[in-house]
């Protein structure tokens, strides 16, 4: 009979509010806690050992709670500034969190977010994208180095790494990172409350944000460099004024790195009425705001796996996403793709998927049906048989 696992999970992306792997780590922990495989999950994070993080995190969201949550400065983001702070902090952190570690040699170690510490027992690495080396220039520099320097010496010391794409998969064997028998594709899925609204469910989100249902085009995500809001900008420029005030672009997602440009230029838009910037949108009205869009569009240059896709197909929302990356093995076939660089192409695929009645019922059918393919049962559960190989 197989032993069950002792298992401590990395939770440094833990915090509200939940984004990217932040969200993976979370569900994933869900499930795990509940698995009979697992004998014992405790938490470490940022060197220290925690108290459970996902009970503080599942509490309902108060009614009077407001709809946009403030910026938050990570240490990713404090390291973007400084090389020297990149270079010492690589350097010196690894040694501590290993130290606080010790004596759990019978444990398993998994990491969600890249990078394992020295640790005495068996080591999983989640690994989301490998845009650092893809593309360096869309990160501060600051960032490349410390994800060079530290990604680097963690794989030294993991053994098995999961990826969340087949595409992230193939860049860290095209990069010669890990051997092929040690990195396994692990997709991720929608949380259960992305769904179809009806007319009555949406009523409250709609209110809120100042939307009406159907009335509008969704994009959802950081304004950054890599998200290609400022070409998204430009293509939706281009379709009749008309289409635009009918279908006005409206987008979610806080302010990141480099967005100065970007952020004058939906000013501009938004002053001419065909453009609302909603800041990072409460989880409480997210999923109404997905499935209360004609469509989703998420032009992204560079994903690991593009989960807002998979969020928008599972709400019933047509999706326009790039050919490029990892995003035409996300959709699936149940996306309009496009070439993200080609603004006239982007503008064209827009307005028919804006237009076109046809495509919009056949794309959310088989939106829907991609995205019941995908969940986070099934990821849990390949997670646990990547932890049992190490047993």
């Amino acid at each position: 009979m197989q032993m069950k696992i002792d298992l401590i999970m990395g939770a440094d992306a833990l915090r509200p509010p939940l984004t990217g792997i932040g969200r993976y780590t979370y569900e994933l922990a869900r499930r795990l806690a509940d698995s009979e495989d697992i004998a014992r999950l405790r938490y470490f994070s940022m060197g220290q050992w925690v108290e459970d993080p996902i009970a503080a995190l599942s509490q309902p969201v108060a009614d009077d709670a407001p709809v946009a949550a403030p910026e938050r400065k990570t240490l990713r983001d404090h390291l973007s500034s400084s090389r020297v702070a990149v270079r010492v902090f690589a350097a010196l952190t690894p040694a501590l969190f290993g130290w606080r570690l010790r004596g759990n040699k019978a444990a398993i170690y998994h990491s969600p977010n890249y990078i394992v510490p020295p640790f005495s027992g068996k080591t999983v690495s989640t690994v989301h994208d490998l845009s650092h080396l893809v593309h360096p220039e869309f990160h501060p520099q600051a960032r490349v180095d410390y994800l060079r320097l530290a990604l680097a010496a963690s794989l030294v010391r993991t053994d098995q790494v999961i990826t969340v794409s087949e595409t992230v998969r193939q860049e860290m064997l095209a990069h010669k990172l890990m051997s092929e028998d040690r990195i396994q594709a692990i997709p991720l899925a929608a949380d259960r409350v992305y769904r179809p609204h009806s007319s009555e469910l949406l009523v409250p989100a709609m209110q809120a944000l100042g939307l009406r249902r159907g009335l509008y085009s969704l994009f959802v995500g950081t304004v950054e460099p890599r998200k290609n809001v400022e070409r998204l900008i430009e293509a939706y420029a281009l379709l009749p004024v008309d289409l635009r005030r009918e279908w006005p672009l409206v987008i979610a997602g806080g302010k990141g790195w480099n967005s100065e440009a970007v952020h004058a230029r939906m000013a501009k838009a938004q002053a001419e009425g065909w453009l609302r910037y909603l800041s990072f949108v409460d989880q409480r009205w997210l999923p109404a705001l997905y499935a209360g869009a004609r469509l989703f569009v998420y032009p992204s240059l560079y994903e690991g796996f593009g989960l807002p896709i998979v969020e928008a197909m599972a709400s019933g929302t047509p999706v326009l996403t790039s050919n490029t990356s990892c995003m035409p093995e996300v959709a699936a076939g149940a996306a309009y793709l496009v070439n993200p660089l080609d603004v006239e192409e982007l503008g064209h695929g827009l307005e028919q998927c804006l237009t076109d009645e046809g495509w919009q019922a056949n794309a959310r059918v088989k939106g829907l049906e991609r995205s019941s393919q995908l969940s986070w049962d099934r990821c849990a559960s390949e997670t646990v048989a990547v932890y049992k190989q190490l047993v």
